[in-house]
């Protein structure tokens, strides 16, 4: 069997290859806001019970948007209930290809879900997170022997759950970054896209040169 990867490798090298082959060689704690995030997951209910407590994490929205979302998840989401009281938390999920921790798993039906501090794209789920959650998904089918149709990610500053369907696209996306690590045994290209390497903490390692919008524009 081929060795497992971390479901965190397959994020980052979703995002970017290269800021995986850097990431392997410096510290990769997660950041303290993660943390706080991912209590942050653990509060809705109790938040909604009490709007007066201080939610776990700094809110990226106003605190009226928040409490507006949490209350239309209330109203309108299939899995409220299980995520607000999952079957575990905090679960190291040990799969075929991957393994890593994902922050609750639902039961009735399987899904297991993660928690982002970052912000959601307008729709839908950033393909990083994707990738993470289609392996949490795989390797929690794995362990229980069971088919698991879909994931879930919380952006808990935003209040918002987004669904990650199993789709044969992700699956094959997931395939694709599976095997992008596997044969990693290098540096791998520069991806040559400005908008992601101005945002990485790698970008003075990796010798990429970034040039802002303004210096794209006319007279920049």
């Amino acid at each position: 069997m081929s060795e497992r990867l971390a479901l965190s490798d397959l994020a980052l090298a979703a995002f970017c290859p290269r800021k995986l082959y850097y990431a392997r060689q410096n510290d990769r704690s997660p950041p303290p806001e993660h943390a706080a995030a991912l209590e942050l997951s653990r509060q809705y209910e109790t938040l909604l019970a009490d709007p007066d407590l201080r939610p776990a994490a700094d809110l990226a929205v106003s605190r009226g948007t928040f409490y507006e979302r949490l209350r239309a998840l209330r109203a309108s989401h299939p899995r409220w209930a299980d995520l607000v009281d999952p079957d575990r938390t905090d679960v190291l999920l040990t799969g075929k290809d991957v393994r890593g921790r994902v922050a609750k798993v639902l039961a009735d039906p399987l899904a297991p879900t993660i928690v982002s501090a970052g912000s959601p794209p307008p729709e839908g789920v950033w393909q990083p997170q994707t990738v993470k959650a289609v392996g949490a998904a795989k390797a929690l089918a794995w362990t229980a022997a069971t088919e698991v149709e879909t994931a879930y990610v919380e952006y808990p500053r935003h209040g918002i759950v987004r669904s990650v369907p199993l789709t044969t696209r992700r699956k094959a996306t997931y395939r694709r970054t599976l095997r992008a690590v596997r044969s990693m045994d290098g540096p791998p290209p520069r991806i040559g896209d400005d908008a992601k390497c101005e945002t990485c903490r790698f970008a003075g390692e990796c010798g990429t040169q970034t040039r802002s919008l303004a210096s794209l524009l006319p007279g920049g």
